[in-house]
């Protein structure tokens, strides 16, 4: 169903209930419906009379929602989607620098920003800029359902040289993709979920949407901090939570000793979960089940994995259903079962690819087929093993090693709780391999962590320097900060301890 007229619906069937809650607001299905309405006419007033700018041109007005976790991202996120409209999100805890590069690319018709408890609305054809804030009395209109063919979400990525790539997402493929998901993970209207992270990005995002159109309540946070997240699960008594790896094992720290008993699934996506992550997501969450999916913005749902699938270092389930997996060769032939190579899939929720140019890596077309460069091979039974993505292999004494591999290892031994593993330049090997680790906690041993390593690597994937972290940096998203790490190591910041 498309996600306006369900909105529409659960208006009109339960106006009173609770849609969306984030920092102690709550907003019900008629209220949010109400809001998104009014919002969608200001929008029209205020860039309605002037001619598309953007890099959409005439196929969609562009909106850049830049607003974070507001009280009023779901209304503005609804309105900025209505028919007609793409909307673009931007992060705006990401540098001015940043931020100001994706509006330079995209060029949109209008920029909406948090302000206080309302929003900014801005115009850049003729400089008019204007507040808006939720009103009972405020002129709305409904919500306009699109065209299967229309654009409807643009979202950043970033790209080889770290310059975000703009992927754009058309109605029917995001319609598709809800309808999927809903099926998949189960979801009612009596499924509350919890998703802490950023709005701007896709695993929260979708999140939101999934749970809208469900007609069940959404509840987010400005920020994540783990007791008070624990303390929302609960007071709320929430069902269901959709979270990155880190978030979860913050979250089953902050659980110790008291186990959460309402929450019955615990979605995951970003990155893999080690054995240790869901022995200890059984302690502190007893009663869920835990679904990993594997995805990508440009190609939707990849392979999904639960507790009964291929356990190893690099398995990540099997094909999503709806999905095809194929493991293809340089030349596109396909490779034969445990051989290494490029992961493509088929399916019906690939996006339209990127908005203008991009760095000529990562998301291509082979036929029906399209794949975003990320590397693997297929086990006898189906299961998907990723290892890394095409250009972030390292070449180590003329061996190939996809970091990715040697990182989940890392995260396997009990005593590390997040690891970032890359090639820095060597003049003998070419690159070396090193690596920076987050400690679980004091029990620490160095000889069982290599022999740890032994175990379940050959000697030349062996980190040949690694080095302690009290706390690693993460993005706003809920992953390594990989480029602050590489520039503490080359700085030799006194936030990292080498590991002699």
């Amino acid at each position: 169903m498309p996600f306006a007229a369900a909105i529409h619906r659960h208006a009109e069937d339960h106006p009173h209930a609770p849609a969306f809650r984030i920092e102690g607001r709550v907003f019900t299905f008629g209220e949010l419906a109400h809001i998104a309405g009014a919002l969608a006419k200001a929008f029209d007033d205020l860039a309605g009379r002037a001619g598309h700018r953007s890099a959409l041109g005439d196929r969609a007005r562009l909106i850049a929602l830049e607003a974070g976790n507001h009280p009023l991202f779901a209304a503005a996120f609804l309105a900025a989607t209505n028919g007609g409209n793409c909307v673009a999100l931007i992060d705006p805890h990401l540098p001015e620098a940043t931020r100001k590069t994706m509006r330079d690319r995209l060029s949109p018709d209008l920029i909406i920003s948090a302000n206080s408890d309302g929003l900014t609305l801005h115009a850049p054809a003729n400089g008019e800029t204007r507040s808006f804030h939720a009103s009972d009395d405020a002129e709305h209109a409904p919500l306009a359902i699109g065209d299967d063919s229309e654009p409807f979400l643009v979202v950043f990525t970033s790209g080889t040289t770290g310059t975000p790539k703009a992927i754009i997402r058309n109605r029917g493929s995001w319609r598709r993709s809800l309808a999927t998901g809903e099926r998949f993970f189960g979801i009612d209207r009596n499924t509350r979920t919890f998703a802490p992270g950023p709005l701007a990005h896709g695993l929260t995002l979708y999140a939101l949407a999934e749970v809208l159109v469900a007609g069940a309540e959404f509840i987010g946070a400005a920020h994540f901090e783990a007791n008070r997240a624990i303390s929302i699960i609960e007071t709320e008594k929430v069902q269901r939570l959709v979270l990155v790896p880190t978030m979860l094992r913050r979250l089953c720290t902050a659980a110790t000793g008291r186990p959460q008993t309402s929450v019955t699934q615990i979605t995951v996506a970003g990155a893999k979960l080690t054995t240790s992550d869901r022995a200890r997501a059984a302690l502190a969450f007893p009663r869920a089940d835990i679904i990993e999916y594997y995805g990508a913005s440009e190609l939707g749902f990849i392979s999904v994995a639960t507790k009964t699938d291929t356990a190893s270092a690099t398995a990540v389930g099997r094909a999503f259903p709806g999905v095809t997996l194929s493991v293809r060769d340089d030349k596109g032939r396909e490779m034969p079962t445990g051989e290494t190579g490029t992961i493509f899939v088929d399916s019906a929720l690939i996006s339209d690819g990127y908005v203008g140019t991009a760095d000529g890596a990562g998301f291509r077309r082979l036929g029906e087929l399209a794949t975003v460069g990320d590397l693997g091979f297929l086990g006898e039974d189906g299961t998907l093993h990723l290892l890394g993505r095409a250009g972030g292999m390292v070449l180590s004494g003329g061996n190939n090693i996809y970091p990715q591999e040697v990182e989940a290892v890392l995260i396997a031994d009990a005593s590390v709780h997040a690891a970032l593993v890359l090639g820095l330049d060597h003049p003998d090997l070419g690159s070396e391999l090193v690596a920076v680790i987050e400690l679980e906690g004091s029990d620490f041993d160095r000889e069982t962590l290599y022999r740890h390593l032994a175990a379940h690597l050959p000697r030349y994937k062996h980190p040949r320097r690694i080095w302690l972290c009290g706390k690693i940096p993460m993005t706003q998203s809920g992953k390594v900060a990989a480029g602050t790490l590489r520039q503490w190591i080359a700085d030799g910041n006194d936030a990292l301890e080498r590991l002699d």
